[in-house]
C-alpha cells in the first residue's frame, strides 16, 4: 500500500502528524477535517475581520497584532523568498504578514504565518491554515478546509477546497483542487483541474499493485508526490496518484490509480 513516506519527505512539514507512516496515503484527507476543527493556532485578533465583506484598506499581522497598513510602507518583493517588507513609524517589521484591500475572510477559524501576502481579490472560508512566506493572489478562491504550507502559491482564478499543499506547492493559474494533495514542490501548469467526482454512484476504487482498493472516499482528487508537476490544461480522474517527480504532460487526461516515481503520462 502507498503511504506519505512513499510520497513525501515529511521532517520539515509542521502538520506531518496529520499523515500516518503505515496506512494509505488519502488517510490524510480523511483526517484533515479532525485535524484543523482542534487546531489550537487560528488568529482570535482577525475575527473582527472575518465578516465576509472585503476588507476596506490593507491589514499587516505581526507579532499577534493587527495594524493598520495605511501606517505601513509596504514593498512587495518576492514572497516566497521572505521579500515581502513592511516597515512602520521607521521601523522594519520583521515577517510581518499583508492582507490587501478588497480580501474576503470568511469565518474565524484562520491562521496565517509570517511573511505571508494575502491579495486583493481573495476569498478564503474557515477553516484555513496558511504557513509563511505564502502568496494567495488576486481572484484565488479557499472553500474550507484547505491547509496550505510554507512559500506555497495558491493562483489566480484557483479554486481550492478540502486540501493541502506541502511545503513550496504551487497552484499557480486557473486551476482546481478539490480532496487533493500536493507534494513538497509540486507545480501545477495553468489550468489544471484535479476531478474529484465519479460519475458513478460509490466510494472511488483504484487499483494498486494490481489489487482494487477502495479508499472509503466518496470525493478524491489526485495526490501528487514531491516535485511532481503537471502541465498547461491537463485534467486528473478521481483517485489518481502520482510518485514522486511524476510529470503529466500538458493537454493530458490521466487515468486513475498509482503512477510511479519519474514517470512521463502523456
Amino acid at each position: 500500500m502507498i503511504n506519505a513516506t512513499d510520497l513525501f519527505e515529511l521532517q520539515n512539514f509542521e502538520h506531518r502528524t496529520l499523515f500516518s507512516e503505515v496506512e494509505p496515503v488519502w488517510t490524510g484527507l480523511r483526517d484533515l477535517k479532525s485535524y484543523m476543527d482542534s487546531f489550537s493556532g487560528y488568529h482570535e485578533e482577525l475575527a473582527s475581520h472575518c465578516d465576509g465583506t472585503p476588507l476596506p484598506h490593507s491589514l499587516v499581522l505581526y507579532d499577534g497584532q493587527i495594524i493598520d497598513g495605511r501606517e505601513c510602507s509596504i514593498s512587495f518583493g518576492d514572497t516566497m523568498k521572505g521579500k515581502l517588507l513592511v516597515h512602520h513609524d521607521s521601523k522594519q517589521l520583521h515577517n510581518a504578514s499583508v492582507l490587501m484591500p478588497g480580501a474576503i475572510l470568511q469565518g474565524t477559524q484562520l491562521a496565517i504565518g509570517n511573511g505571508t501576502l494575502i491579495e486583493g481579490g481573495a476569498t478564503i472560508k474557515s477553516p484555513a491554515i496558511i504557513g509563511n512566506c505564502t502568496e494567495i493572489r488576486q481572484g484565488a478562491y479557499m472553500r474550507g478546509y484547505c491547509l496550505i504550507g510554507d512559500r506555497c502559491v495558491v493562483g489566480h482564478a484557483t479554486e481550492v477546497k478540502h486540501s493541502i499543499f506541502l511545503d513550496d506547492a504551487k497552484a499557480g493559474h486557473f486551476a482546481y483542487l478539490g480532496d487533493s494533495i500536493l507534494g513538497n514542490d509540486a507545480n501545477l501548469g495553468a489550468g489544471t483541474k484535479f476531478a474529484n467526482l465519479k460519475f458513478t454512484p460509490g466510494n472511488v476504487k483504484i487499483i494498486i499493485e494490481n489489487k482494487l482498493c477502495d479508499t472509503g472516499r466518496r470525493k478524491f482528487g489526485a495526490i501528487l508526490g514531491d516535485r511532481s508537476q503537471t502541465g498547461c490544461n491537463s485534467v486528473t480522474n478521481p483517485g489518481t496518484i502520482f510518485g514522486k517527480k511524476t510529470i503529466l504532460m500538458p493537454n493530458t487526461t490521466s487515468p486513475p490509480g498509482f503512477h510511479s516515481d519519474k514517470k512521463r503520462i502523456k
